[in-house]
């Protein structure tokens, strides 16, 4: 599904030295690597705070701690997406709110977060799935209407440019009033092991951030706040910011993938090709809004589990994202939810396969993607 080593091919010389430098002073923590990163990460985001973390589940999880909710508090998400999402918002013992998604974007649906919030409500967390855009300007509109808070869940779209209604355009995860991301490796601004990060314009709640990661500290041996131990090492820290330039020739490689995918696919009655916002179909010479973190199709009446067994047999990765709704997960079952609420995510789970994509895919390999593709669904229709 990816090629990190072909990847790190190209800038071995780049991240090599820069490791060394790590390595012979030492500085594993909290280095100068980390804060050099933090300073160029903050430039190329548009955004006043950049605190990173030890990964991003954490960064979730860190980023309500800092906004103070309590137990009890309600937190909407979208159905379809990865358990981090739900998962923080549980173990703080908060509750989560599941919602359907758009059966287009896959993104959560505007209408259904209206429908959902009560006196409860404390926040919004909108997730930039598969590398698009969500529907910004019209969940902020939401959240300001009903005083609630926005987190942007970023792992999957860093990079991606939102277009205002102004046609003026933000980063994701510079928008709401927090965001989180995660550098997992096979993100599109991947390090070598784990990491993540905060972000915020809000200078009062990166304060509080900057103290919940560092064991609730400002100062050696106090403890002002309740905190965790969640640094992203300087290691790391050096491959990222290695990285970082390139960050939007690689979202670029990636959409330039995605062009050719959507040639071979998309004239077939069978599938249903990944879109972008509103008019734009997200892949255009002008429009970043999707940055294709993953490249997903929707099936119709396609048997899609014997697809990916084919694909398998012919040494083909290929993945389903996500073949079970959180709301059906065990450990987020809730008597609250009705399966009527989730026809869109109910029917995605069935009928969705992601391809192979990342920043080294050559036109031989997406010929042979696409024909093996084709050519199944063509001899079993």
């Amino acid at each position: 599904m990816v090629d990190l080593q072909g990847q790190y091919a190209k800038i071995k010389d780049v991240v090599d030295p820069s490791i060394e430098e790590v390595m012979n002073s030492a500085s594993f923590i909290n280095g100068p690597k980390v804060h050099q990163f933090q300073k160029n990460l903050e430039n190329y985001l548009g955004v006043k705070h950049v605190i990173p973390c030890a990964n991003g589940t954490d960064a979730l999880q860190i980023a309500m701690m800092g906004l103070g909710l309590k137990p009890g508090d309600e937190v909407i998400t979208a159905d379809f997406t990865f358990a981090a999402t739900v998962e923080v918002i549980a173990l703080l013992q908060l509750t989560p709110v599941l919602v359907d998604v758009d059966p287009v974007t896959f993104n959560i649906d505007i209408d259904a977060i209206k429908k959902a919030i009560t006196p409860k409500t404390r926040a919004i967390v909108p997730v930039h799935l598969f590398g698009l855009a969500a529907e910004m300007d019209a969940i902020m509109d939401l959240a300001k209407e009903h005083n609630l808070y926005v987190i942007e869940d970023n792992a999957q779209g860093i990079g991606a440019d939102y277009t205002h209604q102004d046609d003026s355009k933000t980063k994701t995860g510079a928008i709401g009033h927090v965001a989180s991301t995660s550098f997992f490796p096979s993100k599109n601004l991947g390090c070598y092991g784990d990491g993540g990060a905060i972000f915020t314009n809000d200078d009062d709640l990166a304060h509080t951030i900057r103290g919940i990661v560092n064991h609730g500290m400002y100062e050696r041996y106090h403890h002002d706040v309740v905190g965790v131990n969640s640094r992203l090492d300087s290691i790391q820290a050096a491959v990222l910011d290695a990285k970082l330039p390139h960050l939007d020739d690689y979202n670029k490689a990636r959409q330039n993938a995605a062009r050719k995918y959507n040639e071979a696919f998309g004239d077939h009655p069978k599938i249903i090709i990944p879109s972008g916002r509103t008019q734009c179909n997200g892949i255009c010479e002008t429009c970043d809004c999707h940055v294709f973190h993953q490249y997903t199709l929707n099936l119709k009446e396609v048997d899609r589990d014997a697809l990916v067994a084919h694909l398998q047999e012919k040494n083909i990765p290929c993945g389903v994202y996500y073949p079970i709704p959180l709301h059906r997960q065990k450990a987020y079952a809730d008597e609250r939810y009705n399966e009527a609420d989730f026809t869109v995510t109910n029917s995605l789970v069935k009928s969705v396969i992601s391809l192979p994509m990342h920043t080294e895919l050559d036109n031989e390999q997406i010929e042979f993607i696409t024909s093996t593709v084709l050519s199944f669904i063509d001899r079993n229709s």
